[in-house]
């Protein structure tokens, strides 16, 4: 992998003119004059790659603004005028060679194996290379050091060779071009080390630091590593969402004959056959037939919903009975599905300010590092004149002062954290995120599968007629809709013998007994043009005469109003945000005694929502489950969903929990802000550490071997700092730290 990867010759890399073309058809138009292209550069990985790209593309004719997306690694750049920008003759000048996103997200990254190949090679160097100078450091005998820096120098070159050439490469690319990069330092650091203990080893020197260029190597990699995986990880919702858009789609021809398209050559107008199992494949109008759709990538919501004539249909949205015929409204790059995987994307691109922070604090820490080094070099050179000594107390300085226990004060509680989430049945996918929850204000809950089970039970039992119930279940039976399911479940074993049984998609289900027709289903179906039929609902007719009106009331998730005043009583805002409709919404929040409730917000709405909090400095923490809640996690400060949930909600959010009760958001809420005060421990720790140890260094009083022996030993410290970490979280510490009350603990045992 190399961050600025040698430049492409425009005229060798692509055909210019298909190149442009293929810009042309991919970009998507944004109105008032603007497109927007959509490239994938692999080259990024640092804060010093954006600004180079978005300074670079921006000074293109016609480009009005460019945004890189560090996370997924791709560049959106908007532009205007009848013909795109030369955009991949730019990026290649650049030297960061990229093609168009379009099947990005279905194409894994492809430096993660180069990554890994090369974390092995430099980690069986470092580790022989450790054994062999711990005979060396305690004192072999001349010919047994020699032979021991001999075969220490044949193990660190394919080290420096095959792993080292990730930062050589990036680190000569940004040279080339005038410019710098926290590989520029990281080389010379490595390539020092190297070649002063290759010198000592042909001259017989008693020590050479073999062992300290490849652990050093070792090191950066297992960071660069962890962050691929993780930038993958974030990438795994993206392809989940676009796996629910079909390849493409059967149009009708205006003379009745069938082709089968492409998704991308579907255009609006064109009328396309839906069959009973399909996914809609483009948002459209209802032109013939009735059916039932799940909505849950819209609405969250479990219950199907009747479409008919005229009905909007919204894609990736699942066509569950009927025969439908609809008229597409949207190209598939402008429809509903391809909105929200926009929006998971864009809220990932926010969150990549993090990593940039990040970049730019290593950035700044090795240049620092290096130059004290070299000072230290010049310092010595002066008052000694000897070479040799002064190149030593730099290599010490820069031993000394190897990140190892900087870099391990976050990850190593974030791993301690990680093991006790998961005693207590919660996932962690994002390391980061524990950091993140420790800082939230606000929590944002879903109500369908995330406060509720999903599971409509039926709360009018005791005032329908037990024959009535009967009947009403003996239809139910014969159909998967949740609360046909509801009914069957509250009557007793199967006794009544249908005949004629048959289902009305979206309307309900009929059947005779007794010679009598009977209906379950909507009162307007069921009842007719009756003044009965007011009120609506679900009913049971019989010859079109009401018997018995259903009514149902959702199932709470267990430890749900223990754990919502858990989350206020440890300062944190509850609300409540929902697709379904402001009453059904609203009976769940009275239930729980939540305050903030918004119904009724399609996906788009649900993000706007949490924009608006963080733009009034909230840090929210969402919860959700459903298709429709995935941009939300996304776009929150941190998120977390069931295990019940979709499996694109899963991949979305930094947390899932495992068991039914809702317990689980306090629990790691408590977890998160004891590892956040061992973080700034461990933190405190490592610049002490460093803070005592390198004047020492630079003074010329530590040699290298003790200055390897004190980096460990930082390392250590932070190491058993993290593992303090207490598993149980007992109420009263709890209570001393002002956290979140554990009295929930109990009922969480159980649940294990």
């Amino acid at each position: 992998m190399s961050c600025c990867a040698p430049p492409l010759d425009p005229h060798e890399a692509f055909d210019g003119r298909a190149a442009q073309r293929e810009m042309r058809l991919a970009s998507r138009d944004l109105g008032n004059g603007l497109r927007q292209s959509d490239l994938a550069v692999p080259g990024l990985h640092c804060a010093g790659c954006i600004r180079t790209v978005e300074a670079g593309l921006a000074r293109l004719p016609g480009v009005a603004h460019v945004r890189v997306n560090l996370s997924t690694k791709r560049v959106a750049v908007q532009w205007q005028g009848e013909e795109p920008p030369e955009l991949l003759a730019a990026l290649a000048g650049l030297g960061y060679p990229g093609h168009l996103f379009e099947s990005e997200a279905e194409r894994s990254d492809p430096d993660l194996a180069r990554l890994i190949r090369a974390l092995a090679v430099a980690g069986f160097c470092a580790m022989n290379i450790m054994l062999l100078s711990v005979s060396v450091w305690s004192g072999a005998e001349a010919e047994t050091r020699r032979a021991f820096h001999w075969i220490s120098a044949a193990l660190a070159l394919p080290c420096l060779i095959y792993s080292g050439r990730i930062f050589f490469v990036s680190a000569w690319s940004a040279l080339r071009r005038g410019r710098t990069n926290m590989d520029v330092p990281i080389s010379i650091g490595i390539s020092l080390a190297f070649a002063l203990s290759l010198y000592d080893t042909v001259h017989d020197a008693p020590h050479a630091y073999f062992d300290a260029a490849t652990s050093l190597i070792f090191f950066l990699l297992i960071g660069r590593t962890l962050d691929h995986l993780m930038r993958e990880k974030a990438r795994t919702a993206v392809r989940g969402l676009m796996r629910l858009s079909p390849r493409g789609a059967t149009v009708l021809g205006a003379d009745g004959s069938r082709h089968y398209l492409p998704l991308a050559e579907i255009e609006p107008g064109m009328r396309i056959a839906i069959v009973a199992g399909d996914r809609i494949p483009v948002d459209g109008d209802v032109a013939e037939g009735t059916s039932e759709l799940d909505c849950a990538v819209v609405t969250g919501e479990s219950a199907p919903r009747p479409v008919a004539l005229g009905a909007c249909v919204q894609a990736g949205t699942l066509n569950l009975s009927g025969s439908l015929i609809i008229r597409a409204t949207a190209r598939a790059g402008d429809s509903f599905l391809a909105e929200m995987v926009r929006l998971m994307e864009a809220a990932e691109g926010g969150r990549a300010r993090y990593r940039r922070i990040a970049d730019r604090a290593a950035a700044l820490y090795s240049p620092v590092v290096h130059a004290t080094a070299f000072l230290a070099f010049l310092g010595w050179m002066a008052a000694s004149g000897d070479w040799h000594r002064a190149v030593t107390v730099a290599i010490a300085v820069l031993i000394i002062t190897c990140p190892c226990a900087l870099g391990l004060a976050v990850p190593i509680v974030q791993v301690v954290a990680s093991r006790r989430l998961f005693e207590a049945g919660i996932m962690v996918k994002d390391g980061s995120a524990i950091e993140r929850l420790a800082e939230i204000d606000s929590a944002v809950f879903d109500k369908t599968g995330t406060l509720t089970l999903g599971q409509p039970r039926l709360a009018n039992t005791g005032e329908i007629a037990p024959a009535d119930l009967a009947i009403a279940a003996a239809l139910a039976r014969s159909s998967s809709h949740p609360f046909s399911r509801a009914i069957a479940a509250a009557a007793p074993a199967d006794t009544v013998v249908l005949s004629g049984l048959r289902e009305q998609p979206g309307l309900g289900l009929e059947a005779r007994y007794g010679g009598v027709l009977y209906r379950l289903g909507q009162a307007a179906w069921a009842l007719g043009e009756s003044s009965q039929a007011e009120g609506g609902g679900t009913v049971l007719s019989r010859d079109g005469a009401l018997l018995a009106r259903f009514r149902f009331e959702e199932t709470l998730r267990p430890q749900t109003a223990a754990a919502l005043a858990a989350l206020l009583a440890a300062g944190v805002d509850v609300a409540l945000l929902s697709g379904d409709t402001p009453a059904a919404a609203g009976v769940v929040a009275d239930r729980l005694g939540i305050d903030t409730v918004a119904a009724g917000l399609p996906p788009a709405q649900k993000v706007a929502r949490l924009d608006a909090l963080a733009g009034e400095g909230r840090k929210v923490l969402m919860v959700g489950d459903g298709l429709n809640d995935t941009p939300a996690l996304a776009a929150a400060h941190v998120s977390m969903a069931p295990a019940s949930a979709a499996d694109i909600g899963r991949n979305a959010a930094d947390f899932v929990f495992l068991h039914e009760g809702l317990g689980a958001v306090p629990t790691a809420l408590a977890v998160s802000r004891a590892a956040g005060r061992l973080v700034s421990q461990n933190f405190a720790l490592a610049i002490l550490y460093n803070a005592l140890a390198l004047p020492v260094a630079i003074a010329g009083q530590v040699t290298p071997l003790i200055a390897a022996l004190a980096m460990s030993l930082s390392s250590i410290l932070v190491v058993a700092n993290a593992l303090r970490l207490d598993p149980r979280l007992s109420p009263r510490r709890s209570e001393a730290a002002g956290e979140v009350s554990m009295s929930l603990a109990p009922a969480l045992e159980r649940g294990k």
